[in-house]
């Protein structure tokens, strides 16, 4: 069951149901504007649905799901007759002279087995390491069913307020090229996503919050993580020219469908440049053509965003620096390799620290720099971070056989409850040591906003245990870096 609460004091009416794009154009004062069909019916607003999904009927079966649509809290005037309403998109976000303070949703639509490890475990299949998986090894029917509940469920409008109140400004929104509703072979993945996408970027503009669209995966795998849909040792994006194509042409459907309800459209997240050189190659060939696509789909308003392929800003000093409204996504995580989990908790703010010069001289004659992706997470104990049936490094479970154990997960991670006071106030210094940095040049994305069983990796969970403030401003540590 989805909720579509409307609480704020604006919002006289509330129309809990679906609109349909109507036209999306300049109004007068040069903002866009997205106008919405709305049908009057027994002085209630009933809004048309935009392909609208059927039900799904497969036995077994969850819950059956009501598949939403965006929804919407204006103001309704009219009469028994068809309406046109008007919905004005958030004013630009002044992305030179205010710092960006974001959450992404991760492990909505496109699930990660540590974030919601509850939805692989039901299946029974330790086979059902990622989505791909989990739509090959299952009833479709029963997978899709599944899906429908976790998308309606995992966030709500709820959530958007909390984020809103906590002085949060953006929100970086993962999303899966088999979500998006285009003529286009989807292989195993089960699809449908789109609707609750749509309700999602409904639900941020009501509450104020930027979205950062992120393309999140790519036919073929961008990585082989199980964050790009397919876990694999031989991802194939950069080796076929018909997969650059085809996500291509996802951005153009992205571009054209929803280019003005965001405010930044991040064309594919964590390309595995350090492969080899063809993916390097890749990746400079699709940032391009990626950037001509959306401004050709989208118009010059919205933003684009590219990443380093994880080669270091500095890898792209000069590239895409004539393009307009262009960022660069940088992920900073210090976790995944031994050598990193045997710093110590002031090793871990000093390593932050110095690498202030290194954004500061990228933004400096480069693109805007936003730390899109970092957590509080000092080590990998997090139940299937590194892969479903895959342990830590941390406690020496990730070889098999045993390897160099660092310490023990116990507090570590998991609920807060177990977590010492001392490692509570580090994580508060650790979240400052890097908001600091990061707003050195233009800000940051936490990942992620909540997780079923990981409070070190959970905003939400690191605001009301108080490590993480409940202003951005409120600093314990203002001069940790110097």
């Amino acid at each position: 069951m989805y909720r579509a609460l409307f609480p704020s004091a604006l919002h006289t009416f509330l129309l809990i149901s679906t609109f349909t794009t109507i036209v999306s154009a300049a109004g007068p004062d040069g903002k866009r504007t997205t106008k919405c069909k709305v049908k009057r019916k027994d002085s209630q607003g009933v809004l048309i649905a935009q392909n609208p999904t059927p039900a799904q009927n497969a036995a077994p079966s969850p819950p059956a799901q009501t598949t939403p649509t965006p929804t919407s809290t204006q103001i309704v005037n009219g009469n028994q007759n068809e309406t046109l309403l008007t919905f004005t998109r958030l004013p630009p976000f002044d992305y030179q002279n205010r710092k960006v303070r974001g959450v992404n949703l991760g492990g909505w639509f496109l699930m990660e087995p540590w974030i919601t490890p509850s939805m692989f475990e039901k299946t029974g299949n330790e086979g059902i390491v990622d989505e791909y998986t989990f739509g090959q090894y299952q009833d479709r029917g029963y997978a899709s069913g599944l899906l429908q509940q976790h998308w309606a469920t995992w966030y709500t409008e709820q959530d958007f307020i909390e984020m809103a109140s906590v002085g949060l400004n953006h929100i970086r929104l993962p999303i899966s090229y088999w979500s998006v509703p285009i003529d286009q072979d989807t292989g195993p993945y089960i699809t449908g996503a789109w609707p609750y996408i749509l309700q999602a970027l409904d639900w941020a503009n009501a509450h104020g919050l930027y979205v950062i669209l992120d393309l999140h995966g790519a036919p073929g795998s961008q990585n082989g993580f199980d964050n790009s849909g397919q876990r694999t040792g031989q991802p194939s994006w950069a080796y076929d020219q018909a997969f650059l194509d085809r996500t291509l042409n996802v951005l153009d459907a992205i571009g054209r469908q929803v280019g003005d309800k965001v405010e930044v459209i991040e064309l594919l997240n964590e390309i595995s440049g350090f492969r080899d050189q063809q993916w390097v190659d890749a990746a400079k060939r699709f940032w391009q053509a990626g950037y001509d696509r959306i401004r050709a789909a989208a118009g010059g308003e919205v933003k684009i965003m590219i990443g380093d392929a994880f080669l270091g800003v500095h890898s792209w000093d000069g590239y895409l620096k004539s393009g307009q409204g262009v960022m660069m996504d940088l992920h900073v995580y210090q976790i995944f390799s031994n050598d990193e989990l045997r710093r110590s908790w002031d090793d871990h703010v000093s390593f932050m620290c110095n690498r202030v010069s290194e954004f500061t001289s990228y933004t400096s004659n480069n693109l805007w720099l936003v730390m899109g992706e970092w957590s509080n997470a000092i080590t990998d104990c997090v139940k299937y971070l590194n892969g479903r049936g895959v342990g830590a490094r941390w406690d020496g479970t990730y070889t098999p056989g045993g390897g160099e154990v660092l310490g023990t997960c116990q507090g570590m991670t998991g609920s807060y409850t177990t977590f010492s006071e001392d490692y509570k106030r580090f994580l508060r210094k650790y979240w400052e040591t890097q908001v600091s940095v990061a707003e050195k040049v233009n800000g940051w994305v936490y990942w992620t906003w909540k997780a079923e069983n990981a409070d070190d990796w959970s905003y939400q969970k690191g605001v009301e245990a108080g490590f993480i403030p409940r202003n951005p401003d409120d600093r314990l540590y203002p001069n940790i870096c110097g």
